[in-house]
């Protein structure tokens, strides 16, 4: 990261996650059921047009276990596992400055708590996802993604690219954590996502499979 970006990026994180810690628990609970609603019936409208239209569907989802701060998205993780039979993983940390793995997972799989304070799977590896969704705390209107910090999404996201791998990539996130109106610089290294899905909406258009 540029010194710019570096500059740029601390303060917000700062002042982002002091944002969503004011948030009332109430309207917290009820963004995240509104998220995951609106994933669900994106996801649900694109996988019925998909085999309409005789194509391929999507099928294995790259999720994250979100933490208290951060939108709950166990309840649909748990629906699309035993309601839509789809395959969803979960990110492990696998080094400092590597890309993250992902490995499998339902409702039985053991967990283990692992870096950051982040659960973790105890199975095996994923294949490489259709769509992955991007624990996000602050963005910007083009679908740029201001992280934790990191990098490891960044990494991520940029080894399937290299490696050829399609796929989509959609930010969850606070409203809050809108950079409109912020001088907001990424980094050289950033990787844009496909869309950006918050408690008010889609903050960057919903992404046609």
């Amino acid at each position: 990261m540029n010194n710019k970006a570096q500059d740029n990026a601390v303060p917000l994180r700062t002042r982002l996650k002091q944002l969503r810690a004011q948030q009332d628990p109430a309207q917290r609970d009820r963004g995240a059921l509104l998220i995951r609603g609106r994933l669900y019936t994106w996801l649900a409208s694109e996988r019925t047009r998909l085999r309409a239209a005789g194509r391929k569907t999507p099928y294995q989802i790259a999720a994250f276990w979100s933490l208290p701060e951060e939108p709950g998205l166990q309840a649909l993780l748990r629906q699309w596992v035993e309601d839509e039979a789809l395959g969803v993983s979960l990110p492990v940390v696998t080094g400092p400055n590597e890309p993250l793995g992902f490995r499998q997972w339902t409702p039985n799989t053991p967990m283990h708590e692992g870096a950051y304070g982040v659960q973790e799977p105890e199975s095996a590896p994923a294949p490489p996802p259709d769509i992955v969704l991007v624990p996000t705390l602050g963005y910007t209107r083009q679908g740029d993604r201001l992280g934790y910090g990191g990098g490891y999404y960044d990494r991520t996201l940029a080894a399937w690219q290299a490696a050829g791998h399609p796929f989509t990539s959609l930010g969850i996130a606070w409203a809050c954590g809108d950079l409109s109106d912020e001088s907001y610089t990424p980094a050289a290294h950033d990787v844009r996502l496909d869309s950006i899905l918050t408690d008010k909406g889609w903050a960057v258009p919903a992404p046609v499979l």
